[in-house]
């Protein structure tokens, strides 16, 4: 069991999707290397006022420590102070155009060593999409290709993190999902560690098969004031999501990790609304009837 093989993935994993975005784009990322002082250190990739690209982060970190902080050990208690470490490669990317969705794509590792000698570790991760004028291709290729990126291990792991998907990204003050789904999971530990670290693989190197053709479909798709006010009321959700539900910014503000680092998924421009409802019959009022409902896509 060693995390030497996970962090080179991850950091070849955010180098490959950060070419790719530039690509798309057509400006660069900025690279800003940090150190944690309790332990580890990362890379953040910004690109902010892009052509394609409002807001987008790309986000490498390994950290650890001597306790695991609260958030990591409410399941599991037998883990209360142990030493840790973790490290992932997190994603936001906020388009320009309100036709091109949003993304999220994260893929984590956990290890902590139990009192006696024991190591613990669990994987976890997933991809969704969050638009805000909805396609039906669009959700059809996005979830396809989450679903090929789980079937080598099994017919049986695709429902089952979609069904995760839907059930985490779920705003419950709101009761109404986050965006149209896609996969999720997290203590993944069985059967071993290699079988684990082979899944995690998989459905990060399908990130950008299932995101890339979706952006590169709707960026340039001409859109008025109504659309991008539409835009920025929704991204209003996004920012709720991370800041009251996400286990992944509460387990980083918790355990004294880099606060820049842990908002970057945040947009860079968003309002809300008191009591806003959509027109009926209207594309705004499709997103909510069709688009954010937990359904079949595949």
């Amino acid at each position: 069991m060693d995390s030497t093989a996970v962090r080179k993935f991850l950091i070849g994993l955010q180098d490959t999707i950060v070419a790719r975005m530039e690509q798309i784009d057509g400006m660069k990322f900025i690279r800003d290397s940090w150190d944690r002082p309790e332990g580890g250190g990362g890379c953040c990739c910004i690109l902010e006022g892009g052509n394609v690209l409002e807001r987008g982060g790309v986000a490498f970190s390994h950290v650890m420590g001597d306790r695991l902080p609260p958030s990591a050990t409410a399941h599991r208690p037998e883990l209360a102070g142990s030493r840790w470490e973790a490290m992932g490669v997190s994603l936001v990317l906020h388009p320009r155009n309100p036709y091109a969705p949003a993304t999220h794509m994260n893929v984590r590792m956990f290890m902590a060593n139990k009192p006696g000698g024991k190591t613990a570790f669990w994987f976890g991760g997933g991809m969704d999409l969050t638009p805000y004028y909805g396609f039906n291709e669009d959700a059809v290729h996005f979830h396809q290709t989450c679903k090929n990126s789980l079937a080598p291990f099994g017919a049986h792991f695709h429902p089952k993190f979609k069904k995760w998907c839907d059930e985490y990204f779920f705003l419950k003050h709101r009761n109404e999902p986050r965006g149209s789904g896609g996969i999720f999971f997290d203590d993944l530990s069985e059967p071993d560690f290699d079988t684990c670290f082979a899944i995690q693989q998989s459905v990060a190197n399908h990130f950008l098969p299932a995101y890339a053709p979706v952006l590169e479909r709707r960026k340039d798709t001409p859109y008025g004031e109504r659309e991008r006010d539409f835009q920025l009321y929704r991204r209003g959700r996004y920012v709720e999501f991370n800041l009251v539900i996400d286990r992944g910014t509460i387990f980083g503000l918790q355990s004294g990790g880099r606060t820049e680092s842990i908002l970057l998924s945040m947009p860079p421009l968003v309002k809300w609304r008191y009591n806003w409802q959509p027109e009926q019959g209207t594309a705004e009022a499709e997103l909510y009837e069709k688009f954010l409902v937990p359904k079949d896509w595949v």
